[in-house]
């Protein structure tokens, strides 16, 4: 005789299915109760299907904010408040772009006799400890900005946070560099390598760095530009213009492989801004 399932076999079912019973023990119940095992297992599906949608779908997580410039229409310029930043290029893989009058020539000039007093010769992070070294892949003269030391450097770390909407705590102070003739910055990535020993001190103060912003504050005669070898890409310094780009994850996968190309002939002077995932603490 053909066994018929009836609303109040799926009301008992899914009554079970409340009070955590496993699927395993509702079938045994039914088998006991002189169900067949195929007639109780559809009955089980149908019922279950039935009440998984009635429960509230799960809202997925919200993907992390990270800095970034808002490009939606294809602008060719963003009103950043005091300024018309000019947009020249823009890639989505990886997310960069070429932006122009960033700085003003005299913001340019004042960076470049502010920072050269306290030029030294550039330092890496040494991944191993955390701390820094020399390295001969960097052959540039640098030196760091505290962050909001003076008014030239807080309007342009306000300027630069209104730009790629982040807070100006999560920046590292800007960091100004020369390079002579020869000096060069082989290709690299800004994050922090996540397998490295000393990453976990490094991160401590902020996270993890998620974008950069490399602004040129002259222009050599020949050489200097700043390349991303996995795009086949080389921005070419001009002052007051910069090139930013993020990374989501630290992972080759980003295409943020970049380096500074050896000057050729004249002086390269650059600031640089690194961008944490959180607060950063000098």
């Amino acid at each position: 005789m053909a066994q018929h399932v009836t609303p109040e076999l799926k009301a008992w079912i899914v009554q079970q299915a409340r009070a955590g019973c496993t699927p395993e023990s509702v079938l045994q119940a039914m088998r006991a109760a002189g169900w067949e095992e195929a007639v109780a297992l559809d009955a089980m599906e149908d019922a279950l299907e039935g009440f998984v949608r009635t429960l509230p779908q799960p809202v997925p997580p919200a993907a992390p904010v990270r800095p970034h410039l808002v490009l939606d229409g294809s602008p060719r310029a963003i009103d950043v408040g005091d300024r018309i930043v000019t947009v020249h290029v823009s890639l989505r893989r990886p997310r960069l772009a070429v932006l122009g009058n960033v700085l003003s020539d005299e913001e340019c000039a004042a960076l470049i006799r502010a920072a050269e007093p306290r030029l030294k010769r550039s330092r890496t992070v040494q991944t191993k400890t955390g701390g820094e070294e020399l390295n001969a892949d960097r052959t540039s003269d640098g030196m760091f900005f505290r962050r909001g030391e003076s008014p030239l450097i807080q309007r342009i770390e306000a300027r630069l946070s209104r730009l790629v909407h982040w807070p100006v705590e999560n920046g590292e102070g800007l960091q100004v560099l020369r390079y002579r003739p020869g000096a060069e910055y082989k290709p690299h990535y800004d994050y922090f390598d996540p397998n490295a020993p000393g990453t976990a001190r490094i991160t401590e103060r902020g996270g993890q760095r998620v974008a950069t912003l490399v602004i040129y504050l002259n222009e050599p005669v020949r050489g200097g530009g700043t390349t991303f070898p996995d795009v086949g890409l080389e921005v070419m310094p001009q002052r007051g213009h910069a090139v930013f780009f993020a990374y989501d994850q630290p992972d080759p996968a980003t295409l943020t492989l970049h380096g500074g190309a050896p000057v050729l002939e004249g002086e390269k002077w650059v600031a640089t801004k690194w961008l944490r995932e959180s607060e950063f603490t000098p």
